[in-house]
């Protein structure tokens, strides 16, 4: 008995249909990847001592965080792609409650950086990582190279993607 071929690996098979279905394919690989991601960032910062933060608070404080430098919400939502900065505005006040962002001011506009908490929960978050993520990921032998290659499709396509959604807006 001869088996038909299943096809890319999808999860909307009318959309694969037309087409370029291997685009089809990389949607639902980031699917699978973005929801993997933030279930994995939420429980180690669990894991580095900050049990009750979202994947978005998340990932505002390790922005606020990086490179030790004070950020205005228009550099958090630009750096993160984010449109919504009700939502990015809310995980900052999160964070601030927490006492892991600490606000600040920069001419009229409100600032925030990582308190010593926040410094230190990301801080602690990285040997999390590095003893149960990059430890793994090491064992797979993979080219770092393609992993940088990977990380410059993804951040290409989403410009189409972003694209694509003001044209869709427009419609």
């Amino acid at each position: 008995m001869t088996h038909k071929p299943l096809g890319p690996v999808v999860s909307a098979s009318h959309l694969a249909d037309g087409p370029l279905p291997e685009l089809s394919e990389l949607e639902f690989a980031m699917t699978i990847a973005s929801n993997a991601f933030q279930r994995w960032s939420v429980r180690a910062m669990a894991a580095a001592g900050q049990p009750d933060l979202s994947p978005l608070e998340v990932q505002v404080l390790h922005s606020v965080h990086h490179r030790e430098r004070a950020k205005t919400l228009a550099d958090i939502c630009l750096v993160l792609n984010m449109e919504d900065t009700y939502t990015v505005n809310y995980a900052i006040k999160k964070l601030v409650k927490a006492g892991l962002v600490v606000v600040g001011k920069q001419g009229k506009e409100k600032t925030v950086m990582a308190s010593a908490a926040g410094a230190k929960a990301c801080e602690r978050y990285r040997e999390v990582r590095e003893q149960l993520l990059l430890q793994a990921v090491g064992e797979l032998r993979i080219d770092p190279a393609q992993i940088s290659k990977l990380s410059g499709l993804l951040r290409l396509m989403s410009g189409h993607y972003d694209q694509a959604a003001r044209a869709a807006a427009a419609v």
